[in-house]
């Protein structure tokens, strides 16, 4: 009975510490303020931006899209719908590595996605470090089907359409007499009604191998971006909030012509950051710090 009562226990204590059962699904999520700026998910399958990586710090529990969270090829992305697949390139190292984001994240808004610890032990990476992140559309696609979350798709009835039919009736002299009218609205040999499709079942989440591709290192120039504006002079005075930031003309000239406000390059990413967080200081609510 002792015994009995023990491996109860020992079961009970095992299940709390594992924490919630997991429950993957589809996520997006509504604007949310973190690290003092606010972030808009967006779904999203084309994707190719360069910025500072972080490290994700282990912790239990669940991702954002309820995954359960472990050590492997994963990252946190602030707006990606999750999961999605990218691969992450260490332009400092040259490495490549092909992760599944699944997680919110990371919490300093100067840096552009998360990556687990292994991840970034394979990336050569032991802390913030230069990266190119690149989006696999048809993979996140993918990844996302048949999960739970997601809007279901407006069903939309069309108006009931009675069987119609001909009576056949006897030619015209010197006519040649109709085929048989099937009735309207089926076509001739189709089933009375479609089998029902079966439930599918829930997909596990994907886990992706420690496959690192070697290339050439291509570190860039680090610059501060705050925000793309279609008039100039909206640029110029967000610019002037900045010490030493400018508005740059993007795009073709004409109507759709934008300015983006950047600043540096900087020698150095503790001096990046020092700029972003005066930036934030002063207010301006479009912040980024990207690679060149």
């Amino acid at each position: 009975m002792r015994a009995s009562l023990a491996l109860a226990l020992a079961a009970l204590a095992a299940a709390c510490e594992a924490g919630p059962a997991p429950s993957p699904r589809y996520h997006l999520g509504e604007p949310y303020r973190a690290g003092g700026l606010w972030a808009y998910p967006r779904e999203e399958f084309a994707l190719d931006e360069r910025g500072i990586a972080a490290i994700q710090p282990p912790r239990p529990g669940l991702t954002a899209n309820g995954e359960r969270r472990e050590e492997g090829m994963f990252a946190a992305h602030r707006t990606l719908q999750l999961p999605a697949i990218v691969t992450v390139t260490n332009l400092e190292t040259g490495r490549s590595l092909r992760l599944r984001v699944n997680d919110r994240g990371p919490e300093n808004p100067a840096r552009l996605i998360a990556v687990s610890p292994r991840a970034a032990a394979l990336l050569g990476a032991s802390g913030p470090f230069q990266a190119r992140v690149v989006l696999d559309g048809p993979a996140s696609r993918a990844a996302i089907a048949g999960l739970p979350g997601q809007a279901a798709a407006l069903s939309i009835a069309a108006a009931p359409v009675e069987a119609v039919t001909r009576e056949s009736l006897a030619p015209p002299e010197g006519a040649r007499a109709a085929a048989r009218a099937q009735p309207l609205g089926r076509e001739a040999g189709a089933p009375s009604d479609a089998a029902p499709a079966e439930p599918g079942v829930l997909p596990l989440p994907e886990r992706l191998p420690e496959a690192v591709e070697q290339g050439a290192p291509a570190p860039g120039l680090i610059r501060l971006e705050a925000g793309r504006y279609f008039r100039r002079d909206l640029a110029e005075r967000e610019a002037a909030r900045i010490p030493g930031a400018r508005a740059e003309p993007v795009g073709p000239r004409g109507r759709q012509q934008q300015f983006v406000v950047r600043a540096g390059p900087y020698a150095s990413l503790a001096e990046a950051d020092a700029a972003f967080a005066r930036a934030m200081a002063a207010g301006l609510p479009e912040l980024r710090l990207v690679v060149e």
